[in-house]
């Protein structure tokens, strides 16, 4: 660990003209060559069963449209066993019902997730500590270890506490006592405010800001708002993934609690005091009011919004545009604005499109009662 005791400001003048590290733990060329494995390894690695040649050298994966020799491409619906014969990767991932094929293959139960592990790893490349680059303010008594990256322009706060094998990008901001745990990466023009806390293997995509104030206000006589001190903090546990430009608030008081696993998209706000169960979808544009809490594995569709003071079960999920006002149990599926179950909703989604030509029939009616009517009279 590296211990920070001093501030390093560059202002005008006095900055460098070209960025150097203060220190490198990586030789010239290490770890640079394009990683090839063969289609036994990648079996092994998916629990997959190979039908063909299984010394096939791999080196990428890609679409079954655009692969090429030395590539890997998978097949998610078995309904579509005749793309095989068109594609030219050297191998397939395959579901397990498919038993016979012009091209060798790996027979697995899921292909999709299968080709997602085999395309990490290929990708995968240990990682390579830059140290800290003399553009970057470092603040007062931080716990910085050896092994980060820290780019140009990244400020840091003071008694920052920073794990192994991070990586902070160009411009990131990191406020006073944020602590952030291993194999964490923050890409450019990140936002950490004060006293949050990241666990391990956290992406946070570059415009996120963290720890911003909650929307509070009371309302005085006279009617002017009078804003909450939000002093709170967020919690980030370990292997969340939070997009670009998302938003999430540090707590009123308390926490706003992010739990292993949730995956956030762009552009999403998180209320202050918010709780996002293990293992969530937020998808783009999502809006959760403050105080709202969400069980494990929900799933929000696009600018799907919950008011405050609500809780999701596990496993709910909401429809896109989806508009939540009251509590839902586990496993719900919801969808319009206001929700309703999804079965529902799509009757009367069907129903909304034809609502011209059914209030055309009810005036046509109502013309024929009234005929009716007056033929009755004579």
């Amino acid at each position: 660990m590296r211990k920070a005791e001093k501030k390093f400001f560059f202002i005008g003048s006095d900055c460098p003209t070209s960025g150097q590290f203060h220190f490198n733990h990586c030789q010239d060329g290490e770890n640079m060559k394009e990683k090839t494995v063969s289609l036994t390894t990648l079996a092994q690695l998916v629990d997959g069963e190979i039908a063909g040649d299984g010394g096939i050298m791999i080196h990428g994966l890609a679409p079954l449209e655009t692969a090429r020799e030395g590539e890997i491409s998978f097949l998610v619906k078995a309904n579509r066993s005749d793309a095989l014969a068109a594609t030219q990767a050297s191998a397939v991932l395959v579901p397990m019902s498919i038993e016979k094929a012009d091209k060798t293959v790996i027979r697995v139960r899921d292909p999709y997730l299968a080709s997602a592990k085999i395309h990490n790893f290929l990708l995968e490349k240990p990682f390579r500590a830059m140290g800290i680059h003399s553009r970057a303010c470092i603040g007062a008594d931080c716990t910085i270890s050896d092994q980060v990256t820290i780019a140009a322009l990244a400020v840091i706060g003071d008694r920052v506490k920073i794990g192994d094998r991070v990586n902070i990008g160009a411009g990131t901001i990191i406020g006073d006592g944020v602590e952030i745990g291993d194999d964490t990466l923050l890409k450019a023009n990140v936002t950490i405010e004060p006293g949050c806390r990241l666990g391990k293997r956290v992406i946070i995509h570059s415009g996120a800001v963290i720890g911003s104030d909650g929307y509070g206000y009371a309302v005085d006589e006279r009617g002017c708002h009078i804003k909450r001190p939000q002093v709170g903090v967020v919690h980030i546990d370990d292997d969340v993934e939070i997009g670009a430009n998302t938003c999430i608030d540090r707590a009123a008081y308390g926490v706003t609690w992010i739990k292993s696993g949730v995956k956030i998209d762009n552009l999403v706000q998180v209320g202050h005091n918010a709780i996002i169960g293990e293992n969530s979808l937020l998808v783009a544009q999502v809006g959760l009011a403050g105080s709202t809490t969400l069980g494990r594995n929900v799933v929000l569709g696009g600018q799907a919004g919950l008011s405050g003071h609500i809780h999701l079960d596990d496993g709910v999920m909401v429809a896109a545009r989806g508009g939540v006002h009251q509590n839902l149990s586990k496993g719900a599926m919801v969808g319009g604005s206001p929700a309703l179950p999804v079965k529902q909703w799509a009757k009367a989604a069907a129903v909304y499109a034809k609502l011209p030509e059914i209030a055309k029939e009810i005036k046509q009616l109502k013309k024929d009662v009234e005929r009716l009517q007056e033929d009755n009279e004579k």
